[in-house]
């Protein structure tokens, strides 16, 4: 019993897997058969009769029949054949053989799509075909009027178009041979042959129209402008010449020779129509020649140059010259007082050898402008480079004696530092004997020691002769970063014999502390023998033990007590 159950089971679960797979090859069959039905039905035939309204001869006959038995083929032979594939598909789909199904409408798609293939192919052809022959209509009418507008221009400007008239009168030649093979070729129905007609002399008008365009244009810069900027050039040459320029440099005859050569051979070129290259070569020769125009102009204003700074130059130099002897007699006179860097010493001397040079090279300028014999350019360039370097030396030269100038005003400041800061030193070590501390400790009279011994050396350095200044201001550096630290550590001191003597008294309050009472006589101790940052960090320790941020208060109150005292003493002086 359990046997035939399974059977029945497997039975009705391979029924339901065959339905399933019947009913997708079904909605193939269905798809398959609409699109048959779309190729069948589709109004080619309809559609060839646009054909009738051309001249049905020759071409477009031959294209019509071909077009016709084609589509009758599939209407009458392939569209049958998929109706009896389709008929076999659905024979085996209800006897469940799906595999030959599958075979079947792999062919019946690829005969539909063949069909489907040949009917595009005849209405693309066909509208190549009906569009051929409306563009050649509007195409055509366009190509006459140009034709009509190209033989115009030349009968009515022949002059104009010089050597190149004979070949575009070829050209034009041309055109009505070719639209008489139009007109043949449309009366026979030979559309597409007209079509490539249609486009040969579109192309042959364009490049007509770029011709007549172009040609004269060119034509006018090769025989009269560019002669024209020849000759102009020439003549401004010779002009110059006899104003004394230096041209040769140029080689500008040459150039201009070669040009005109040149010339001629465009002629023969432009004959020939290669627009193209006559255009690019006069589009040479014109920046050329601007060139020139730019190399002469150049040479005017480097000769108006020239003239101009010649003798402001040279008088630059004489005083530059006389300065700087100046700055060297100055220079010995200040060594006997200062004493100088080698480097520094030999900057006036350096600059008289320098100026020797310059003397030697304006002396060849001048003789090159005297020869007519170089190119005002390049005298420019050399006036130009020794008025440079000129400018360079006096510059020097102003910076050098300037500092000479200062090493007086130096002097005279370093004194005046020398005696503030001894009078910074006298304050500080009045104020440390005159504040009420038990004693300086010897670590502050060593101190104030070397700020003395600082001043000293500052003192000694300003008595030798010559003063060496680099050296006075380097001790004198030295003896103020000293002094300055002097001072403040003497005024921290103070504030911090200040800060002990209130802790301790605050301090005094706790003395009922066996711990606090100890630590407190430890500090008094340290504070008698001149040990004031010890006796300050014990004393904190023991009332900030007995009364935490008690030490934050007193300090406080401490440096008010200090600015009052400061702002007191500041009234005084």
């Amino acid at each position: 019993m359990k046997y035939i159950i399974s059977i029945i089971i497997v039975l009705l679960v391979l029924l339901i897997v065959g339905l399933v797979i019947r009913r997708k090859h079904t909605a193939e069959i269905e798809k398959l058969e609409n699109k048959k039905l779309q190729i069948q039905h589709y109004p080619i035939f309809e559609e060839l009769t646009k054909v009738k309204n051309l001249n049905m001869n020759g071409q477009t006959e031959e294209l019509f029949e071909r077009w016709r038995n084609r589509w009758t083929e599939v209407v009458d032979v392939d569209i049958i054949k998929i109706d009896s594939m389709l008929f076999d598909a659905e024979e085996y789909i209800d006897r469940f053989k799906f595999k030959k199904a599958s075979m079947i409408e792999k062919d019946i798609e690829d005969y539909i799509n063949r069909c489907d293939k040949i009917k595009n192919e005849i209405l693309a052809e066909l509208n190549e075909l009906i569009g051929s022959e409306e563009k050649n209509r509007i195409e055509i009418e366009q190509i006459r009027d140009q034709f009509r507008s190209a033989r115009k221009t030349l009968l009515a400007h022949q002059y104009s178009f010089g050597p190149a008239l004979t070949n575009l009168e070829k050209m034009l030649e041309e055109i009505p041979q070719k639209l008489e093979e139009y007109e043949k070729m449309t009366e026979e129905g030979n559309y597409l042959n007209a079509r490539e007609i249609v486009l040969y002399l579109n192309d042959k008008s364009r490049k007509m129209n770029e011709l007549i365009n172009e040609i004269p244009a060119l034509l006018a810069e090769i025989q009269t402008k560019i002669p024209a900027a020849i000759h102009e050039l020439r003549t401004g040459q010779r002009e110059m010449e006899e104003q004394s320029y230096y041209l040769k440099h140029l080689e500008l005859t040459e150039n201009l020779d070669r040009i005109e050569e040149e010339l001629k051979k465009l002629e023969e070129e432009l004959a020939n129509l290669n627009v193209s290259l006559v255009a690019e070569k006069v589009q040479q020769m014109n920046d050329e020649i601007d060139n020139f125009y730019d190399l002469l102009e150049k040479e005017v204003y480097a000769k108006d140059f020239v003239d101009k700074n010649c003798d402001r130059t040279y008088a630059t130099l004489n005083q530059v010259l006389k300065v700087t002897q100046d700055v060297s007699t100055e220079a010995e006179y200040v060594q006997n007082s200062y004493r100088l860097p080698k480097e520094e010493a030999e900057i006036p001397k350096i600059g008289l050898k320098q100026l020797e040079v310059i003397q030697k090279r304006f002396e060849v300028l001048l003789a090159r402008v005297k020869e007519e014999k170089s190119a005002y350019s390049s005298l420019q360039e050399e006036l130009m480079e020794i008025s440079k370097e000129i400018e360079r030396i006096q510059e020097v030269q102003e910076e050098f004696s300037n500092r000479l100038k200062n090493l007086r005003i130096d002097e005279n400041k370093a004194r005046a530092k020398l005696n503030s800061l001894k009078k910074i030193l006298q304050e500080t070590d009045r104020m440390l004997h005159k504040a009420n501390i038990p004693g300086i400790p010897e670590e502050m009279d060593a101190r104030l020691e070397e700020a003395e011994e600082q001043l000293f050396i500052v003192m000694q350095s300003l008595q030798e002769v010559p003063l060496n200044m680099s050296l006075v201001n380097s001790n004198l550096d030295k003896a103020e970063k000293c002094i300055q630290n002097v001072q403040k550590q003497a005024k921290e001191m103070i504030e911090n014999v200040m800060l002990i003597e209130r802790i301790i008294q605050y301090g005094n309050r706790y003395r009922s502390n066996p711990r606090v009472h100890e630590m407190l006589m430890q500090a008094e101790e340290a504070f008698h023998r001149f040990r004031y940052m010890k006796a300050l960090e014990i004393a904190a320790e023991a009332v900030e033990m007995a009364e935490p941020g008690a030490i934050k208060r007193i300090e406080e109150l401490v440096q008010e007590e200090m600015f009052e005292k400061t702002k007191s003493s500041f009234m005084q002086g």
